[in-house]
């Protein structure tokens, strides 16, 4: 059994944008084509009310392709860790040899997480606005998700010029900040207060909370909007319906009481849906945008963007020989 640390998958990964965004975009260009199995995540939540924001996810999936593979994301998020002075979530990716079935590999999830989330929502600002690129865009929610985005951004969207940094802590959005400019240096980063200014100044948002339930409509958007719905629960239903949406897969987005799940419990169906990020990139589908209509992207995070991302990690640590090498794992 390979080992590989979270200093092993962060020196895998640093710098390496560009190909993750590819990845990415490739492995959704499979599953739209049907070539991937991505059975329901599994949801362990906690009947303790002191645990009730807490969740722990499983996540099985497989890849095929010419670079097939095949695992499980095991993913916990407890917010109360951001007021501890640690990270909200934390995860391990759990590859399998797919001759033998046997567990191969145990990969440090969280950075893998982080970066298969922006490089997802970096690739649908690109594709979503590359007729009218964004020179700024408008991140609410200070948090290592956000970061990631940002720094993937600056990748995909070589026009992005400005960030605009909300939070409803204003002192951890000033921290941010700081940690852009150092960062994200290429891209201007300011914290701002005044939300609903902010919405209708840029035309680009990200969100990336923890919230639970929905707190947020579209109302002050300004026209030709993208919203990238990173965090799935923080727009009300009727902001939704109200939208041009964007998924990465309908049967997984429109559950566990997601913006969207709400949406479908309140329409009765899911015709708001109007395509999912794979046929756009594969050509099988167009977006038409609407007149003051915002376009919303709301992406699950499905699982098998984890395992291609991890095995693309485990392979290349392979030929680095970097990670904890376990013998005795499994009987000889």
């Amino acid at each position: 059994m390979l080992i590989l640390r979270r200093t092993d998958v962060t020196d895998v990964l640093s710098g390496r944008e560009t190909e993750i965004i590819d990845l990415i975009a490739d492995t959704y260009r499979l599953h739209d084509a049907g070539q991937t199995s991505l059975p329901h995540s599994v949801f362990l939540r906690f009947p303790e009310e002191d645990h009730s924001r807490d969740r722990i996810i499983g996540l099985p999936a497989y890849r095929g392709g010419e670079r097939p593979a095949a695992g499980m994301k095991w993913i916990s998020s407890f917010p109360g860790n951001v007021a501890r002075g640690t990270e909200r979530a934390s995860a391990a990716v759990l590859l399998n040899s797919l001759e033998s079935g046997h567990p191969v590999a145990l990969v440090e999830g969280a950075v893998i997480s982080a970066k298969r989330t922006a490089a997802s929502a970096a690739l649908a600002a690109a594709e979503l606005t590359a007729a009218r690129p964004a020179p700024s865009v408008l991140l609410i929610g200070c948090g290592v998700i956000n970061l990631e985005i940002l720094r993937f951004l600056a990748a995909a969207l070589p026009d992005l010029r400005e960030a605009a940094l909300y939070d409803t802590d204003p002192a951890r959005a000033e921290a941010f900040g700081a940690r852009c400019a150092e960062e994200v240096p290429a891209v201007k980063a300011r914290s701002v207060t005044d939300l609903a200014a902010a919405l209708g100044a840029h035309r680009l948002v990200s969100l990336a909370t923890t919230a639970a339930t929905p707190h947020m409509d579209l109302a002050a958007c300004g026209p030709d909007t993208t919203v990238l719905h990173v965090s799935l629960r923080d727009l009300t239903p009727e902001a939704i319906l109200g939208a041009v949406n964007v998924v990465d897969d309908a049967d997984h987005v429109c559950r566990e009481r997601t913006s969207l799940d709400l949406a479908q419990q309140t329409s009765g169906n899911r015709d708001f849906i109007a395509a999912p990020i794979g046929a756009l990139l594969r050509g099988t589908a167009d977006l038409r945008r609407e007149p003051h209509r915002p376009v919303v992207y709301s992406p699950f995070g499905l699982g098998v963007l984890d395992v291609a991302l991890a095995e693309f990690v485990r392979q290349e640590a392979e030929r680095r020989a970097l990670g904890v090498r376990v013998d005795g794992f499994l009987p000889a």
